[in-house]
């Protein structure tokens, strides 16, 4: 009989781990953002640098600290190698939407993921959709719209690939949630899927590269542009930046919590980054909130806030009753 006490420890731990996993990946669209814009770097390239240096760094310091989890049993291979391409899937058209669409609207179009997770986790996984996680996507989803300035017709201003792409991108992360969670249901590592999702999906992006060069939005046109960056330090090292930053420490934790909590809730935790996002561009671009802005920020954080006391007090009701004490 499964402890109810356990249970909300791993609740707590759970939202913990997500919530840190949001404030680390709320970085990402700044970097990449930086990189396409000041070095017009294309963004199937910038994608493929992330997936090589996460897999490269997460082979040595296993290698190093942990050589157990660089094995894994034979019968996982395929599905880390199709959890691989959905996440070379994910990355490509994540990049390629903040490069066309701009944060804005790329942020709130990846965020709809939220609901394409609690749906999927839903229909696939058998997860609970009540009342509360529904109200919950609503909040998250409306406080997207709202911070990203989706209102602002202007906003939406974009090419027909650019929608595509974003939108591809919220399906994409929505299926990396689900999988996420397929694979803690596995037994694997979290770290352990790190590794092996990054390096096949490392590979998928060089063929994608390859094959779509010349003509696939974001490809090279040549092999020398693989070595887009040259010389140029300050290039290499935001590059590595967010490779070690948001790519790896932030998924990496993203995918502990995946473990510890359903796909659904994770993903509506980390649909807090573009709200930290917000908060960064504040402080470090001088950019200010609007007042839309911040009642988006209040709204993503109430349905947050009251996912998890909800949770919290399912797991309390079902703690068994004491046994009367015989006299």
């Amino acid at each position: 009989m499964s402890n109810p006490g356990i249970h909300k420890t791993s609740l707590t731990r759970g939202y913990t781990v997500a919530f840190i996993s949001a404030v680390i990946l709320s970085t990402t669209a700044i970097f990449i953002r930086y990189l396409t814009q000041t070095f017009h770097l294309p963004a199937l390239v910038l994608a493929f640098w992330r997936e090589v240096i996460v897999a490269l760094t997460m082979l040595l310091a296993l290698g190093l600290l942990k050589p157990a989890l660089l094995r894994v049993e034979r019968s996982h291979l395929r599905f880390l190698v199709l959890y691989g391409l959905v996440l070379a899937f994910f990355n490509s058209s994540w990049t390629l939407s903040v490069s066309l669409n701009g944060a804005a609207v790329s942020t709130v179009l990846a965020y709809c993921s939220t609901g394409f997770t609690a749906l999927l986790g839903w229909w696939l996984l058998k997860e609970g959709l009540g009342w509360a996680k529904l109200l919950a996507v609503a909040l998250c989803l409306g406080g997207c719209v709202f911070i990203s300035g989706a209102l602002d017709p202007a906003a939406w201003a974009v090419n027909l690939l650019g929608i595509i792409t974003g939108i591809l991108s919220g399906l994409f992360y929505a299926i990396y949630s689900l999988m996420g969670r397929s694979a803690s249901q596995r037994g694997l590592n979290p770290w352990t899927t790190l590794l092996y999702t990054f390096g096949f999906a490392a590979v998928f992006m060089l063929g994608f590269n390859l094959l779509g060069q010349g003509f696939l939005p974001g490809a090279i046109t040549r092999p020398a542009d693989f070595l887009w960056l040259g010389n140029s330090l300050a290039g290499w090292g935001i590059l590595l930046l967010l490779a070690m930053g948001p790519t790896l420490a932030g998924m990496g934790l993203y995918n502990v919590s995946l473990s510890l909590l359903p796909s659904s809730v994770a993903n509506l935790i980390v649909s807090l980054e573009p709200a930290f996002t917000a908060v960064i561009a504040y402080f470090l671009l001088g950019e200010r909130l609007t007042w839309v802005q911040v009642g988006g920020s209040l709204m993503i954080l109430s349905g947050v806030v009251f996912l998890r006391v909800y949770e919290g007090w399912l797991a309390g009701q079902a703690r068994p009753e004491p046994e009367p004490v015989a006299m």
